[in-house]
């Protein structure tokens, strides 16, 4: 494995990028906004194992096909974006956020499906890992240099999953303070799925 000055400098970048808020930040908090803790948390359980999907292409080479064929990058950009849209949609269209156990527990799942499918559909996630990993890898270390990639890449998926878990919370504290009225109800949900439609639409036009 690289030196421990690297891997310490591999710690810091990575905490610093986890923390300042960004799509997958958002889009938690969105999901929050929209369907309460539960819903938040499992859209991050959601997100994080998506994103072995793109640890895993990291560590094959097959990122690299993105930058290959700009064609194929396009093609799942928007097909991402438009999912994104699609569930921001959704959110208008949705009924009252209070439901029984049994709604709440099937709106949890559908957000960890949901948030499967926006990880791996999101092609930024595969570009980043394949820019970023390979900085802190060492070709003279006695592990192989796919071992490092996804050891590295598991690293940096637990650390933004948990900055992820404390925008959850974060806005779970914000929701309870509000008044537990249908009106803000709705008002909140249309605001989570105003979110995610502004990510689906940043992603789209999002240049590279």
């Amino acid at each position: 494995m690289p030196s421990l000055d690297v891997l310490l400098a591999f710690a810091v970048t990575t905490a610093i990028f986890a923390f300042i808020p960004g799509p997958a930040m958002l889009y938690a908090a969105a999901r929050t906004m929209a369907g309460g803790r539960k819903a938040g948390l499992m859209a991050v359980f959601g997100i994080h194992l998506g994103a072995y999907a793109h640890i895993i292409a990291a560590a094959a080479g097959l990122s690299a096909l993105f930058h290959a064929v700009p064609v194929a990058y396009t093609g799942v950009k928007l097909a991402g974006a438009a999912y994104l849209i699609w569930l921001g949609i959704s959110l208008f269209r949705a009924t009252d956020m209070r439901e029984e156990n049994g709604a709440v527990v099937k709106g949890g799942r559908r957000a960890f499906v949901e948030s499967v499918t926006v990880e791996i559909l999101n092609p930024k996630t595969a570009i980043f890992f394949l820019a970023f990993l390979p900085q802190f890898v060492d070709s003279t270390a006695g592990l192989p240099i796919w071992a490092q990639l996804a050891i590295l890449g598991t690293v940096v998926n637990l650390i933004f999953t948990f900055a992820d878990v404390v925008s959850v919370l974060l806005a779970d504290v914000i929701l309870a303070r509000l008044k537990r009225s249908s009106g803000v109800q709705a008002l909140v949900r249309k605001a989570g799925g105003t979110v995610l439609i502004g990510l689906g639409a940043h992603l789209a036009l999002q240049k590279g």
